[in-house]
């Protein structure tokens, strides 16, 4: 399908579904886990929303993007969330894109580019793979630079952390 990144070609409903992705990010850094938020909207109106927990539930797939349209399936009593856009502040990854084509999702709005797992166009493409059963309408950049930065800081941060741990550490060994 078609990829976009041109900011003019965003709606102010679309900043707002976004900025509220970018709380749920926040949300996930608050809780220690790498900030991406997600927010699934239908008709306008917002039917779920998640943020990566994978860290404290133990989980590998608990995603920003696998938890809202978790939520989202048990809300509209459905497996197919046609009609719907997914907000996300990170492009998908691979199992992530998977499950946006198997939900039949219509629309991925995305901020910032993963350009080491992304799988909405950056690395891989799976959301516009005609071998695929299903393609999603992509566009990416909305708030990108803001999204980018809070995961670059995330990640220095971290970084950090281990290091002073690991000398911490050696400190520790040579008293």
């Amino acid at each position: 399908m078609n990829i976009t990144n041109v900011e003019a070609n965003f709606t102010e409903q679309d900043h707002k579904f976004m900025r509220l992705a970018i709380e749920l990010a926040d949300k996930a850094e608050s809780q220690g886990e790498i900030p991406v938020g997600a927010v699934l909207v239908c008709d306008n109106k917002v039917i779920a929303q998640g943020w990566n927990q994978s860290i404290q539930l133990h989980d590998p797939s608990a995603h920003a993007e696998m938890i809202a349209i978790r939520q989202a399936g048990n809300t509209v009593e459905n497996y197919r969330m046609l009609d719907c856009t997914l907000y996300v502040t990170l492009e998908p990854c691979p199992m992530c894109a998977g499950l946006l084509v198997h939900s039949r999702i219509k629309k991925l709005i995305y901020a910032a580019a993963d350009l080491k797992t992304g799988s909405a166009g950056s690395v891989f493409n799976l959301t516009a793979n005609d071998k695929l059963n299903h393609q999603l309408e992509v566009q990416s950049g909305l708030l990108a630079d803001e999204c980018s930065t809070k995961l670059s800081a995330f990640f220095k941060r971290r970084r950090a952390e281990k290091k002073a741990l690991k000398q911490k550490v050696q400190a520790n060994k040579q008293q």
